[in-house]
């Protein structure tokens, strides 16, 4: 065969290849993204959400084990010692700052920005609690799923 005598170059597996590779990144691709952006912080979204759903139905024992990250907290009272169970229901009982809690809401969650290189440990999870305006800064240590409030005060994106 001459260098003259060369098939005609056709197009078609090339354009089938592309296709193909398109299709499989739009397939992958897009469900990751989506999940990225809405699910990332799922985990940490719902300890809060059991936190609120256990102090709604007033189990303030099953809210502290959440709160501390610890359902079996009653085995060992003692590593709790800085903030016991009284402290707590005080705190979330009727007689703290929401009175009875009703009703929640899990806005967002945020990451705080990386101080020198470092990852946060934790995320911010943004609720609000009887429907009130002003909504709670909630952190949630990534590992332990403990809670604490947060000292950052956050915003969710779109929310005035």
């Amino acid at each position: 065969m001459a260098l003259m005598d060369a098939q005609e170059y056709d197009p078609r597996p090339a354009q089938k290849r592309r296709r193909i590779i398109t299709t499989a990144v739009l397939v992958i691709g897009v469900p990751l993204l989506v999940w990225y952006f809405f699910f990332y912080y799922w985990p940490e979204e719902h300890v809060v959400n059991k936190f609120f759903q256990a102090i709604e139905q007033k189990d303030y024992d099953t809210a502290y084990g959440v709160y501390q990250g610890d359902a079996n907290w009653q085995q060992h009272p003692e590593r709790y010692a800085n903030y016991t169970v009284n402290q707590f229901k005080l705190d979330w009982g009727p007689q703290g700052e929401y009175g009875t809690i009703t009703s929640h809401h899990v806005d967002c969650s945020i990451e705080p920005p990386k101080k020198n290189f470092v990852s946060p440990s934790g995320v911010i999870v943004v609720v609000t609690i009887n429907g009130r305006k002003e909504p709670r800064s909630m952190w949630v240590e990534k590992k332990k799923k403990t809670l604490t409030d947060s000292y950052i005060k956050a915003e969710c994106r779109g929310q005035q």
